[in-house]
Parts: structure tokens; sequence; C-alpha cells
């Protein structure tokens, strides 16, 4: 077979691999969009706890929703609407506007209400109630409720049902205009709960996108009426839209301008597309890896993955900037591959730091850019070479490359100068005033201030639950729970008269303990005995004989039920938020009680103190923050290890120490430097922070190897400086536009790789040794 044969042969049976190995991970990887697969792992309690609130808890999984554009009444009508069509929605546990819903109980459980109420725990069941009960029945059917009021009125005479709906009403409830919430401003309020974790945009997405299309299936007859949604899970949905939509944006630009430069630096459409096949075998490998290992990806992993295997473009740069006249494309990678090799190991040293993180989505990344670069990196040196065409244009002959080179050659290299440096850098990490590493995840992606101040003052209107803390209520069964959310309760009450808190939300707000059940249900009267009661309080009353006949059997099944369980309750259509609110952890349970515009997280230590712990205030962000900063320790910890194994790997490809040594200073230098200037500029490190410098050293490195590498003539070394260049504005083309980006993790992505591969570049030439080849032209 002829040359040309093989490389054809060659080429194509390379693309037919890429593409089934394509459809294999199309058919076989999950995409996952849970950003909780990129938080620290839990380590305490309380962090666990977090872990699970941030996606699962009460506050996180709410939906405000504020109608306006229209009068109240049409308003109220589009509010009555618009919750009876999203409570039959799948995607929605619970949705509350203010009006009464007779269905917060099954049928079933409807006798129950007289085990859950508190309505006959002073004043009893007797005939003096239900005189009194009744006398204001009559009042009520001659008003507009009547018509609310006549169909439960047979079987719940006393309103048990409504005054349970109103008991289980937030407890801070918003203002109440023709039967539903409105705010100050005159909107319609909604609170809905989506079953979907607030950390899904996915699901999220799907909660908003029913919730939008139910308002415009409903809002007929209100034509200016317009929706805004709020709440965490709609923030997570419109942070991981813009992050989307910015990168494609900037990854167009950035992809378009690469393709212009390898056009001008090698004149050839053939070798662009070839050049490319390196780096998508990289990217593909790295797909498939995840695929075997983890089974699905997360969308972050797959967005920062390939960010981080533009490491891998230089390989095939460096292969066809370094050909020579005379050798084949074959001959030309072997005497690279030393230093090629050497680089591809530094880089996967580097990465395995995130799979020591114990991170989900950092060990995912770990494992695909790890497998994308040595792909990348075997690829370039075994088939690359194999399937380049033998014509090429030596980049040693690039017009005005030998000036550039000899005015390098002669720039000084005084010994003071990386002392120097060090010590500004030194003094500008001294002199930065903010505080050294970014705690706070949420400043990460951060919602623009218009969004959330409307957030707050939605919240405030609707009396919804505070997102930061949590009041844990800790026993050894959940009844233990129930009953000392009972004896608390008074407390609590105390707290909001002293103003430590306007409002908070307690498990046994929803269910009672067993015990509290069986004494209800022991004060209930007979049969015989309430039909007595019932009959001396109607007379002279225009109620009809028998009409009270469904109460009367509610009140006796009750009597005789077994008490409601959280098992059994969690059925109800009103069950998820007890469900949510009781949960079971290594042994022991946990009443999570919800808070309201806490005003003294202090108030409650003496609560604390004497339950012995087992009613705590928990601060989320407080939570979270330790939970960062140990986590980082652990990261840092790995990063060391990576850094001793970098080390012994440039000195082992060296056998020199003195090599090495102007290999690994340059590098080390330009990453202090690279921190001294964030940290002047007043910015606080956080993870994107640490991801960003590793990849910058692992660009870096390369320079450094390349520079210090002996060149047997000019042309060589003109050779590496096309390459280097090559690579220096094909990284600043990808991370100089990340810079500008207005997300912020973006942003410190694009700006620490752009300042470490400028700082890179330039000290692996002045720390260079002297006197290599000079150009004669």
């Amino acid at each position: 077979m002829s040359p040309r044969l093989r490389r054809w042969a060659l080429l194509i049976g390379w693309v037919i691999v890429l593409l089934a190995v394509a459809v294999y991970t199309g058919h076989t990887l999950k995409l996952s969009t849970d950003l909780r697969s990129f938080m620290p792992p839990a380590q305490t309690p309380d962090q666990k706890l977090l872990m699970e609130q941030i996606g699962e808890g009460p506050g996180s999984r709410l939906l405000l929703l504020a109608l306006s554009g229209d009068g109240e009444e049409q308003l109220a009508e589009l509010s009555r609407r618009f919750s009876a069509a999203l409570r039959q929605d799948a995607h929605f546990s619970q949705v509350v506007n203010g009006e009464f819903d007779a269905g917060l109980l099954d049928e079933a459980l409807l006798p129950y209400r007289y085990l859950l109420t508190p309505s006959f725990d002073a004043t009893p069941l007797d005939a003096a109630t239900l005189a009194d009960e009744l006398g204001q029945r009559v009042e009520d059917l001659g008003s507009p409720a009547a018509t609310l009021l006549k169909p439960i009125l047979p079987r719940d005479p006393t309103l048990e049902i409504m005054k349970l709906a109103e008991q289980w009403s937030p407890p801070k409830q918003p203002l109440l205009r023709d039967g539903v919430w409105f705010s100050p401003e005159g909107e319609a309020l909604l609170l809905v709960q989506t079953h979907a974790a607030g950390f899904d945009p996915a699901a999220q997405g799907e909660a908003i996108a029913a919730i939008e299309s139910t308002f415009a299936a409903n809002k007929a007859g209100s034509a200016n009426a317009r929706l805004v949604i709020s709440g965490p899970g709609y923030f997570s949905v419109l942070v991981n839209a813009s992050t989307r939509g910015e990168s494609e944006w900037l990854g167009r630009i950035s992809t378009v301008g690469f393709i212009i430069l390898l056009l001008l630096a090698y004149r050839s459409v053939a070798v662009l597309g070839l050049a490319a096949l390196p780096i998508a075998s990289g990217a593909l490998a790295g797909v498939a890896a995840i695929a075997v290992v983890f089974t699905e990806m997360h969308g972050i992993t797959l967005a920062f993955g390939f960010t981080l295997l533009g490491v891998a473009q230089e390989y095939p740069i460096r292969l066809l900037s370094h050909r020579r006249a005379g050798e084949t494309a074959l001959e030309s990678v072997r005497s690279l591959w030393p230093l090629l090799l050497t680089a591809i190991a530094s880089a996967c040293i580097a990465y395995l730091a995130f799979f020591a993180s114990g991170v989900t989505g950092l060990m995912q990344l770990a494992v695909f850019t790890i497998s994308g670069l040595l792909v990348a990196g075997f690829s370039t040196r075994y088939l690359l070479p194999r399937v380049l065409p033998p014509g090429f244009r030596d980049a040693a002959d690039t017009p005005g490359l030998g000036r550039i080179w000899n005015w390098l050659e002669g720039l000084p290299r005084p010994r003071w100068l990386p002392p120097a440096l060090l010590v500004i850098a030194a003094l500008m990490l001294w002199s930065a005033t903010t505080p050294f590493w970014q705690n706070d995840l949420a400043s990460l992606t951060p919602v623009p201030k218009d969004l959330m101040q409307r957030e707050g003052r939605l919240r405030a209107a609707l009396g919804a639950p505070d997102v930061r803390y949590l009041l844990i209520v800790e026993a050894a069964d959940a009844e233990g729970v129930l009953e000392l959310s009972e004896k608390i309760s008074p407390r609590i009450d105390a707290l909001v008269e002293q103003g430590a808190v306007n409002a908070a939300e307690l498990p046994s707000r929803y269910l009672p303990s067993l015990a509290t059940q069986r004494t209800r249900q022991a004060a209930l009267p007979d049969s015989p005995a309430l039909a007595a009661m019932l009959a001396d309080a109607s007379q002279g009353l225009p109620f009809r004989a028998g009409l009270f006949q469904p109460f009367l059997d509610d009140v006796e099944k009750a009597r005789t039920l077994e008490a409601l369980s959280p098992a059994e309750f969690a059925r109800s259509p009103i069950g998820a938020r007890i469900e949510a609110m009781l949960v079971q952890r290594d042994g022991h349970w946990l009443g999570l009680g919800t808070i309201i515009g806490m005003q003294d997280p202090a108030a409650f230590d003496a609560l604390a103190r004497e339950t012995d712990g087992a009613v705590r205030l928990l601060d989320l962000k407080g939570a979270s923050e330790s939970l960062v900063a140990s986590y980082r320790e652990r990261i840092l910890h790995a990063f060391a290890i990576a850094i001793v194994l970098l080390v012994i790997t440039v000195f082992i490809a060296f056998r020199d120490i003195h090599r090495a040594w102007h290999v690994l200073a340059p590098m080390t230098l330009a990453t202090i430097l690279v921190l001294a200037v964030l940290r002047a500029g007043g910015t606080s490190l956080s993870l994107f922070h640490l991801v960003a410098l590793t990849l910058a050293a692992g660009l870096g490195l390369h320079y450094a190897l390349f520079f210090e590498r002996t060149t047997p003539d000019a042309a060589e070394a003109r050779r590496t400086l096309h390459a280097t260049l090559v690579c220096v504005i094909s990284a600043l083309l990808v991370f100089a536009l990340l810079a500008w980006s207005s997300l912020p993790v973006l942003r410190a992505i694009g700006l620490t790789v752009s300042l470490g591969v400028g700082f890179h570049f330039c000290l692996s030439i002045l720390m260079a040794r002297k006197g290599r080849s000079r150009d004669a032209g």
C-alpha cells in the first residue's frame, strides 16, 4: 500500500473510532444538573443536614409568585383559577394563596381533625360551646361566606377544618383581600412548593415552565395580568441559563479566533482539520471515561472539562511548529516526545489533586481531564504524524520571527529580578484588605441585586421561611420530636413577643404528639351525650333535625381511631410539609423548624442550654462556611502532594538540578504573582481560582520546558518561539474573553488564567538560560 493510501486509511479509521465512541457515550452517559455534585463532602451532622437542606429543605423548594397588572377583583379571581390548576400539577407538593382549601385532609382522614385541632383543649366540646358555635353559623349563613360554609356545615358545624387551614397557613400571613393573599403593593400572592430539589436547575426549570404555561392558560379575562416568579429554585435556573448562554457565546468567539490564528500560523485548512483530531480524541476519551467510571456526568464537569482540556491544544501545535525540512513528521515528533511526555505527566499529576478532593464533580473533572490529556498527547505522538501531509511550511521561515527571537535573547536577565518580584508580590499579599479565602458559596453565583431585592420583598409579604436559619429539635424518635416541639412552643411564642424572631414554625404545628392526640380523643363525648348536647344547642335555631348527623358520625369515629402517625399524615395533601420537617438521621430523629424574620439569633442560646442542645438554632450560612473551609484544607493538602510529585517528575526528566530549576522557578514565581495581583485587586480566592491556577501552571510549565530545551541551531529556536507564541495567543483568545464575563465563576477562571499565561510566558523567557542560539538574520 502506498504511503498516501496508508495515510488515508489511518485517517478514516481514526474518524470512525471517534464516531463510535461518540455514539457510545451519547447512549450511555446521562447529564446531571444538581449543583450539589460540586459541593464539598459533609463531615459533621450539621454539615450533612446543610447539604440536604440546600436542595430538599422546605425553604429551598419554595417559589414565590406575584400577580399584578389588573384590578384586585380580577387578580383575586385569577389567583383562584391559577392556584386550582397548579394543585393538579405533579410538579408541586403544595400551592397556597390564602383561600380555604377543603382538600387539606383526605376524606378518610377528616375525622382526625378532632385529634389535630387545639380548639377544645381549654374549652370542652359541650352544649355551651356548641350553642355558641351554632349561633355564629346562623350569622355566617347570612354573610357572603354562606356559599363556602353550606357544603361543610353538616359535617363540621364548629368549622374545625377551616381552623386547621388557618393553623397550617404561614405563621405570618399576608394581607387577605377577597379571600386571597395580597401584598401591600396590590399584587396577588401565591406560595408554591416544588417536589424538585432547589439546586436541581433542570427539574426546577420544568416546574417554572409549568407555572408559566398554566398562568398563560388561565389568564383569560385578565389580559393585562403579569406573573413574577422568585425563590431559590428560580435563581438556580436563572444562573444556570446565564452561565450556559454566556459560555456558549464566548466559546463561539474564541473558537473562531482560534481557527483564524491557526490558519495564519500554518496557512492550511487541511492541517487545521487534522490538528483538531487529537483534541477531539481527548475530549471524547474524557467523556467515555466518565461514562465507564461514573455513568453520569455533571453539566459543569463537561463545560469546565473542555476548558481545562485546552492544555491539550498545545500538543499538535508543538508538532506542527517544530516540523523540520528534510525529515518526516514522525521523526520530528520523536525528538519532541521527551518534553511533551514530561508536560503531559506534569499536567496529569496536577489534576490528580481534584480526584483526591472527594467531591463528585471534581473527581469527574479529574477523570475527564487526565484521560483527555493522555489520549490527546499519545494520539499526537503516534497518530497525527502519520496522517499529516508530507508538504508543509517551515515555521522557522515566518517573517520577522528571527528578529523577535534575537530581541528576546538580548533582554537583560538580572539575577536580582526574581527576588525583587518575590518581595513585591509579598508586599501586595500583605497589604490586601479583603479576606484571603472566599467562604460564601452564594457569592460565586450571585443573583442581580434588583432580583434579590424583589425576592426579599415578596418573602416578607408572604411570610415565607428564611433560607438561612433552621430550628433543630432532636430526639430518639419522631414522637419525642413532636413532644419536645410542643413543650418548647410557649418559649418560641415568648421569643416572638420579645421581637427576637417574627415567627417560627414547629412540626407540632401540623401534627400533635400521640399523647396529645390521645388526650383530646379521651375528652370527646360519646355519641348519645353529643347528640343530646347538640339538641340543646340547636333549640330556637333554624337548623332542621338530623342535619348534623355527619358531624356526630365523625366525632364517634374520632373516639375510636388510632392516633395519627407521621407516616399516615404524610399521605394527606398537607402531609408533604410534615414529611419535610421530620427526618431520621443516624438512629435518631430531627425536627426542622422554620424561621421567619430572624432578628436576634443569640436569643435562642438559652433554649439550647436548657435542653442540652436538643433544641438549637442552625445557621446554614455558618455551616456552609465551615464546610468550605475544611474542604479547602483537604484540597490544599492534595495540591501540596501534587507539587512534590511535579517537582520529582521534572527532575527525573532533566536529570539536572540546574535545568529543572529553570523550569520550576518561573512557574512558581508566576503563580505567586498571579495570587498577588488578584489579592491586591480585592479578590478573595475561591475553589474556581484554585482550578484556574492549576490550569495556568500546566500551561506555563510547557513554556518553561521548551524555552529551557537545548536548540541545535537558530532555526530550531525560531520554531520554539513560533510554537510558544501560537500557544500563548490561543490561550489568551479563550481566557481573556472569559475575564470580561459578567459571571463571577467565568470571570475568576478567565482572569486567573490570563494573568498566569502572561506571567509564565514572560518569566519563562527572562529566567531561561542565556547564550542560546542567536539568529544571524
